[in-house]
């Protein structure tokens, strides 16, 4: 069967989530500064075989999935039902266009992006694939004291996302039979007779239930970091006719940057610092600037995704420092705008942002107003082994 073109991640955060402490659904708990469900979306969404991401959140999360997200785009979200299976079949009617879906659990938020192409690969020759770990411990059956072993030859850890061809695993939630829960989707399609491939898992897909789990991940990620910087460098020319924007603000002049997105010099260079301290190219690998779709762009987009490869791959940006290189207009005013756009879109307190702004005396094509420039480092932490 040819392999999926167009697949989609549907990230399953509808449960209530209060055994692992925290006063909110675990979901919306910080691991590293970041929300749980934020590095749950932004694995998938940060992987280029994924088309589009859905979440489905309980009745009355729809603030707490927004405060998530503060300051970038909200994903396309549904209202999930009372039990699992109830709100993935509400996931999977809110999906259009799609051949495939990888359904994973908000609750594991460490997603490699090479799980991620051991099941798309799967689904060129089966129906469903899910990831396992197999159990190393030994087994045993309990009731008030421990009872018979259990062998554990051939038993599995199963994992998500767990990925299926679209139609199949609709018709086979609508075949399960209504009234009886499911542990999983795997149980769902294997009723059906759909043949589910295995494939490797991940240690760091382990799902986070309670307390110990969350300080073990944040212990986890503490320990496996190291710390890199990116820098970044853009120009744009400033022409008659067009907006300035910089550093994701609205700046009245008599000129505007040229260029194919909306040209803000700012946040280009440093998206460019961001995607260099994680080594994966500069901006116009990721939005190329002959494609039409990006005529036009905001730049704050081109920022967010940089931002959002940077948590997929299990990291955190620690400080950007950004310096605005033009003789007009007047940084100054600005300055405390573009700070907090900036902290906003990279969802960081602002003490963990820094603009500044010079010229060149009149030297050069800035100093001549011909154009404005900026440079950009970013300092992150990430593991390497994620």
């Amino acid at each position: 069967m040819p392999s999926p073109t167009r697949i989609a991640g549907l990230v399953v955060a509808a449960g209530q989530g209060l055994r692992a402490g925290g006063g909110v659904p675990k979901q919306y708990r910080g691991l590293g500064g970041i929300p749980v469900i934020v590095r749950a979306v932004d694995a998938l969404a940060g992987h280029p075989g994924i088309a589009e991401v859905v979440v489905v959140i309980g009745e009355g999360q729809e603030a707490m999935l927004a405060e998530a997200f503060a300051g970038r785009a909200v994903p396309r979200a549904v209202i999930g039902g009372q039990a699992r299976r109830d709100s993935v079949r509400a996931g999977l009617a809110a999906l259009d266009g799609h051949e495939a879906v990888l359904i994973h659990d908000a609750a594991r938020p460490f997603l490699p992006a090479a799980v991620i192409d051991r099941l798309i690969a799967a689904l060129a020759s089966h129906d469903g694939a899910v990831p396992e770990r197999l159990r190393r411990d030994s087994l045993a059956l309990t009731a008030e004291s421990l009872g018979e072993a259990v062998p554990r030859n051939g038993l599995a850890r199963i994992q998500t996302p767990q990925a299926f061809r679209l139609a199949a695993i609709d018709a086979a939630h609508a075949a399960w039979p209504e009234g009886s829960e499911a542990t999983d989707d795997a149980q769902v399609a294997r009723a059906a007779g759909i043949v589910v491939a295995i494939v490797a898992g991940d240690p760091a897909l382990d799902k986070l239930t309670h307390e110990t789990d969350f300080v073990a991940a944040e212990a986890r990620l503490a320990s496996a970091m190291v710390s890199r910087t990116g820098m970044g460098y853009d120009v744009h020319r400033l022409v008659a006719g067009r907006d300035l924007w910089l550093g994701g603000v609205l700046i009245p002049h008599s000129q505007g940057l040229d260029g194919h997105s909306d040209a803000d010099v700012a946040l280009h260079a440093l998206t460019d610092a961001i995607l260099g301290a994680i080594g994966d190219g500069d901006i116009g690998t990721h939005f190329p600037p002959g494609d039409p779709q990006w005529r036009g762009a905001p730049s704050h987009r081109f920022l967010e995704h940089a931002a959002a490869l940077v948590s997929a791959r299990g990291g955190r940006i620690d400080h950007v420092d950004l310096t605005i290189i033009c003789e007009a207009p007047k940084i100054g005013p600005h300055r405390p705008a573009m700070r907090s756009r900036v902290a906003s879109l990279l969802r960081l307190p602002e003490s963990r942002i820094s603009i500044k702004a010079t010229t060149t005396e009149r030297l050069g094509f800035t100093g001549r107003g011909e154009g404005i420039a900026a440079q950009a480092i970013a300092t992150i932490r990430i593991s390497e082994d994620l």
